[in-house]
C-alpha cells in the first residue's frame, strides 16, 4: 500500500472540513468551519504550487471573514 504523506492529509482534511461545513444549521457555523478548511487549502495549495487554489481559497477566507464581522458587528449595535 502506499504511504499518504503529510501534505495528502492536509489536502484530505481541507476536504472534509469544507464538505462539513455544509450540514452545518447555523451561517456561522458553516462560515468559520468552510473558513478553517479554506485556511488549510491556502497552505495546502502554496506547498503544492497550485497558485489558482491558493487564490480562489484566500478569496473564500476574505469573504467568511467579511460576513463573520459584519454580523457580529450588527450584533454589537443592537
Amino acid at each position: 500500500m502506499e504511504n499518504i504523506d503529510f501534505v495528502e492529509c492536509l489536502g484530505y482534511f481541507a476536504s472534509l472540513l469544507v464538505a462539513s461545513s455544509f450540514l452545518m444549521k447555523s451561517i456561522n457555523k458553516l462560515r468559520l468551519v468552510n473558513t478553517a478548511g479554506a485556511i488549510l487549502f491556502v497552505i495546502y495549495a502554496v506547498t503544492i504550487k497550485a497558485l489558482p487554489v491558493a487564490l480562489i481559497n484566500l478569496f473564500i477566507v476574505c469573504v467568511n471573514i467579511y460576513y463573520l464581522t459584519k454580523q457580529h458587528t450588527a450584533k454589537q449595535t443592537t
